[in-house]
This record gives C-alpha cells, structure tokens and sequence, in this order.
C-alpha cells in the first residue's frame, strides 16, 4: 500500500464517525428545544490525537471533528447516502460545544441539534421519498447461528449514563466505539462486532458497502460475531468508508474498488445464518436546500 494512500487512511479512519447510531435510541417530541449555550468553531485541518464523535457527559455535551453530513444524521437518524446537498458537508468539520438547560435530558440531544442547525447554520431542507438499490439484511430459512446477549439491566431501565461515540485507528485496523459496550472492529483480516443490534449493524454495513443496508430481520437483542474478510475485499471496504466520510482520495486508492467486492463479507453472513440480497426499497431522503458554512455567533 502506498504512502500516499495509507496517509488518506490514517485521516479518514479518526474523521470516521457513525453518530446517527447513537440517536437511534433517543426518543423525538415536538416542541422545540435548544441547547442553553452553544460553541462552533472550526476543526483544525490537523487530526488530533482525539478521535472524532459524540461525548455527552450531563450536561455537556462535545461534538469532535464533525461534518456537517455527520450531524444531520445524528439529528435527524438518516444514513449518509440518503443526505443530499453541497459537497463541502461532507468534509469542512465542526467542534461544538454546548451544554443541555436545566431539566434537559440525552433524549432530547437531537432535538437540540436540528435547532442549532436551523439557527447557527442558517440550514433549511425538505424531504422527500426516492427509490434506491439496496442490500436487504434478513435471515435465512434455518435461522441465526449466533446467539443474542442477555438484556442489559441498564439499557432497558432507562439508566442514563456518559454517552461516547468515537473512532480511531490507521491503516492496519479501525475501532468505533458506539457506546454502552458496542463496538466495531475491522481488522487485517476480519469484522469483529460487538454488542450490536441489528439496525445498528446495518447502518455501520452501509458505511462499508456500495449502496444502503436496511434491516430486514425484524430480530431483537444484541450479538457478539465476527466476519472473516479477504484482505481484498477488507481494503475496499475501507475505500468506501472513506469516500461517505467525504475523503479526497488520489486515483491509486479509487482504483482498488475495480478489483475489489463484498463477496467474502457476504460468505460470512450467510454461514452465520443471514441473507444480503440486492433490492429495491423507497427510502426517506433528507435534502438540504441551504446552510452557511460559517455559522453564526452566539
């Protein structure tokens, strides 16, 4: 692997953040809600030591390194390829700080967050429906071959704690912590999922293929399983995440998905009891029709 490339690698995988994951479980209201103060500055073009994600810690709340992509669809839980506007959303990146107001809850986060984008941002947007190809994530007629997680007492009492979404790594292998104990890892070789639920791993899935991964399993639970991977198909994989992180990657690097599939990734799923098929399906499109990409002041 060249130089060049491995050095797009080691700044795609800190940028590489699946926020939206972390919202999945925050519930939406209508009233509108805000943050009591909020800080936007611009991310150095530097990588820090950091890794870019979520930290919401009671009342403070830490966005690092972020796209403007990337916040959409953590506020408004919409997959990277279902958001369409310029293309510097996908890579100019924001540190905010903000803290809740008094009475406020992790629940609400979201909420909060489409309120900065309107207000900081100036950002409007519609939505629309839009049929696309799709991998179906379902289970094949003999069922799963893992087994799911027993419950996690904190998680169904409603016990909140420090949230945590972040990722880091280089070449060699990437780690994304989605928090509460759930985790990805792709390694040399394999795809080492931790904690996961199943809408969860189709969105990171999505992240790492050629077009959306929706859920079909209609399963529920956590799993613990790891997918082999061909160290072909692995580096494209790779590629991929990079360019829906809004990475410039040089030619050499593109030049790797003509070679490079998904076969060995949809070996592993089925010997552990899934389908990955090619579909149609409409999904829901969150189209922005305007943002500054300096945000307001205070």
């Amino acid at each position: 692997m060249s130089s060049t490339i491995r050095s797009c690698y080691s700044k795609f995988v800190r940028r590489l953040t699946l926020l939206f994951i972390a919202s999945a479980a925050f519930a939406f209201g209508q009233t509108r809600l805000e943050f009591e103060v909020a800080s936007i500055k611009l991310a150095p073009d530097q990588i820090q030591q950091v890794g870019a994600g979520l930290h919401i810690d009671g009342a403070q709340i830490a966005l690092t390194d972020l796209s403007i992509k990337d916040i959409v669809g953590m506020a408004y839980r919409v997959k990277p390829n279902q958001i369409l506007g310029p293309d510097w959303i996908a890579s100019q990146r924001y540190n905010i700080a903000a803290k809740l107001p008094d009475g406020g809850s992790q629940d609400q986060v979201p909420q909060m967050i489409q309120s900065l984008l309107a207000d900081r941002f100036q950002m409007k947007m519609h939505r629309e429906n839009r049929d696309f190809q799709v991998y179906a994530l379902g289970v094949g007629k003999g069922g799963l071959k893992i087994t799911a997680l027993p419950p996690d007492p904190d998680s169904d009492n409603g016990v909140a704690s420090p949230v945590n979404v972040a990722a880091g790594g280089n070449a060699d292998g990437v780690s994304i912590s989605l928090g509460r104990g759930t985790s990805l890892n792709l390694g040399a070789t394999s795809l080492e999922a931790k904690k996961i639920d199943m809408p969860t791993f189709a969105d990171l899935l999505t992240r790492f293929t050629d077009r959306p991964v929706v859920d079909m399993t209609s399963i529920k639970g956590r799993y613990d399983f790891t997918l082999e991977l061909t160290p072909e198909d692995r580096t494209a994989m790779l590629v991929r995440s990079a360019l829906a992180a809004g990475v410039v990657l040089p030619p050499q690097a593109l030049r790797i998905l003509e070679s490079g599939s998904i076969a060995s990734l949809i070996s592993s799923l089925e010997k552990i009891g899934f389908t990955f098929e090619t579909r149609k399906a409409p999904l829901e499109v969150l189209v922005i029709d305007s943002v500054q990409k300096t945000p307001t002041e205070n």
